[in-house]
């Protein structure tokens, strides 16, 4: 069964920092092709960073430059670190696979981690 498990969310001021983690376990972070998503409160869900098997990394032009997706191979763990934080960066922010991991369901989902940057 799948879980995907994130924390490090928190209440930060702009231009601050957080390393977001996704601990999964059911599936390997190593041989799939892995993303970070965020929701607004009101809005759509959106891809923010991505990383491919072989380690490239993608990312939506409103964070290149600021987000760094990484993986820890042998944890089984994804990472996101977030740099110069702006107050349009707050959300629920998700880790899944992508397209994301689906059962007989549907798609699963943790249950996020808040990100508030407010000062």
């Amino acid at each position: 069964q799948v879980q995907l498990v994130e924390s490090g969310g928190d209440l930060v001021q702009p231009g601050g920092s957080l390393r977001l983690s996704c601990a999964a376990s059911g599936i390997n972070v190593s041989i799939n092709r892995w993303a970070w998503y965020r929701q607004a409160l009101g809005k759509e869900r959106e891809l923010v960073a991505a990383i491919t098997v072989g380690g490239v990394s993608s990312y939506a032009d409103s964070v290149s430059g600021r987000f760094t997706i990484s993986r820890d191979n042998a944890k089984n763990t994804l990472y996101l670190r977030m740099n110069t934080l702006k107050p349009v960066d707050t959300a629920v922010y998700y880790c899944n696979t992508h397209p994301p991991v689906r059962d007989i369901r549907g798609e699963i989902w943790g249950q996020g981690t808040q990100v508030t940057v407010s000062s």
